[in-house]
């Protein structure tokens, strides 16, 4: 959706022996990468050291061969059995300092105290190909200090969907973490019924949130370290202090603040405009690099509805689609809330949140601009918009497909028309889009490619996730491997995947998700 949020999330894929930057080399064995864990180096509170507890006879499902080239592993590497050892928790990362993090947070609007990885355990960090660092972490690898009443495991439906997720909507150009291996195994796992366990390998920058920062709020010395750190290593460019801006820590503060809201802003502006909804915006789940993070019931929209709420256990709408906006900007209110003992006035703070709406709005319009293949934005476009969204709304349309097939509606409207039960509506908001289109006389073609390029054919809609599922459980990752390749790239129709095209079926109405994985 948005090229930059992707090159920001330092997660995307580079080619070697350009621009000046020297060859990757590719290793053949896990055990080859040298990693460090400089989270380990914050005071000893902020984490506990803890090993990962292996699962029982664990096999390799899936492996990601595009995010293990980004961290220099060759394919024969993800064949190794070290592979299988190191992402189902039974050894360390040559270097690395496996340990739990605490933080705290807000947990739908409630202040939840101490929380932490419960079941996750960071296995330290290695270099990446884009001259950075990622962060491996495993999710499902045993109980913590953190777990509370938790068994500290993940189970294999919840992990399916987190693997294939990561993936598609770095597909889709959404900043977000990413996923290196789903290892499963015929442990018992005991939710709303007897399900099997498995663990996710997760990558990310960090995995700092922030409700990491709330977690020493009102603390100034392990704040001060955990800013410090922060900032050194994602945001260095805070410490220069542009003319005219605000000197010494204050302003360093307040810099770091305006580019979180900034990252915020345009990857929540990002979901709204795929209809991704995350499901538990909890201040925990929160990523400080602005990362798409912690994909628990998170779901992509079928028929649309504005007050769309894709987790079953949110009773009371709290993180509904057309809610996303708001809830992102409350969270970043708590995170500056902790930064006053760092020194920065309240006011000050305020500024810079009150700057979220208008960059929301900018990279919402702007990825409404491409979606319409519109060159630029006209003060009558809002109305345009909005009626659009009334027309999905009143009559359920399909979100993926009724944006993909406006490509070609304005001169062959039958298939775009089939989508509405309300034809006559959808007729007269047509004739309005085609007169917003002749002001700019724009080449149909060229539009229509553009189009395509904005509006992906494929997205991870939950009956194909439930189908993967199912195939995973009987041992099988052909589903996996199939919606991984479609979902690279969803803009480019392939030949012969009609069905992962296709209006969700009958059955898919009943397809739920909650917080129980």
């Amino acid at each position: 959706m948005n090229s930059q949020a992707l090159r920001e999330g330092a997660l995307a894929p580079q080619a070697d022996g350009c621009g000046g930057r020297p060859a990757f080399a590719l290793k053949g064995s896990i055990l080859q990468l040298q990693a460090e864990n400089s989270y380990a180096g914050l005071p000893p509170e902020f984490y506990t050291r803890q090993q990962a507890r292996p699962l029982n006879d664990p096999r390799l499902l899936h492996a990601n061969a595009e995010v293990a080239a980004m961290i220099g592993l060759s394919e024969q590497a993800l064949r190794q059995p070290d592979f299988l050892e190191v992402c189902s928790g039974q050894r360390p990362l040559n270097g690395g300092k496996t340990l739990a993090a605490v933080y705290s947070g807000h947990q739908f609007g409630i202040w939840a105290g101490q929380l932490g990885d419960g079941r996750a355990h960071l296995l330290g960090e290695v270099p990446a190909r884009d001259g950075g660092m990622l962060e491996l972490q495993l999710k499902g690898a045993g109980r913590t200090p953190y777990s509370r009443m938790g068994d500290g495991r993940a189970v294999l439906r919840s992990s399916v969907r987190e693997y294939l997720a990561s993936e598609a909507m770095a597909g889709l150009g959404i900043a977000t973490t990413r996923a290196l291996a789903l290892v499963v195994s015929d442990d018992p796992v005991y939710r709303e019924t007897v399900e099997t366990a498995a663990i996710v390998t997760r990558v990310s920058p960090t995995f700092v949130r922030f409700g990491t920062f709330e977690h020493w709020s009102g603390q100034p010395e392990p704040l001060q370290a955990l800013f410090d750190y922060v900032v050194d290593r994602f945001y260095p460019e805070c410490r220069g202090a542009p003319s005219g801006d605000v000197p010494g820590q204050e302003g360093v503060v307040l810099r770091f603040l305006d580019e979180v809201v900034r990252r915020t802003a345009v990857m929540v502006a990002d979901w709204q405009t795929a209809g991704f909804c995350h499901g538990v915006m909890n201040t925990d789940n929160m990523s400080i690099l602005g990362l798409t993070i912690d994909y628990g019931p998170y779901g992509f929209m079928d028929a649309f509805h504005a007050g769309h709420v894709c987790n079953h256990s949110d009773t009371q709408g709290r993180y509904a689609w057309n809610r996303q906006p708001s809830v992102a900007l409350w969270n970043l209110y708590r995170l500056a809330g902790g930064l006053i003992a760092l020194g920065a006035k309240p006011d000050a703070l305020k500024d810079r949140l009150q700057r979220f709406e208008p960059l929301f709005l900018q990279a919402y319009r702007d990825n409404m601009r491409r979606k319409f293949g519109l060159l630029r934005w006209e003060e009558g476009d809002a109305q345009l918009l909005d009626d659009w969204w009334s027309l999905l709304h009143n009559g359920r349309m399909d979100f993926t497909l009724s944006f993909r097939r406006l490509a070609e509606a304005p001169e062959r409207p039958d298939e775009w028309l089939e989508l509405s039960p309300e034809p006559e509506e959808a007729r007269q908001w047509l004739a309005q889009y085609r007169e917003r289109l002749a002001r700019e006389a724009r080449p149909a073609q060229e539009r229509i490619e553009a189009m395509r390029r904005a509006n992906p054919l494929y997205v991870l809609r939950n009956h194909l996730a439930e189908q993967a599922i199912r195939v995973a459980q009987q041992g099988d990752a052909s589903e996996i491997e199939t919606l991984m390749r479609l979902l690279r790239d969803p803009y480019t129709e392939v030949p012969g995947r009609e069905s992962y095209a296709a209006l969700p079926p009958d059955w898919a109405a009943d397809l739920s998700v909650s917080c129980s994985s």
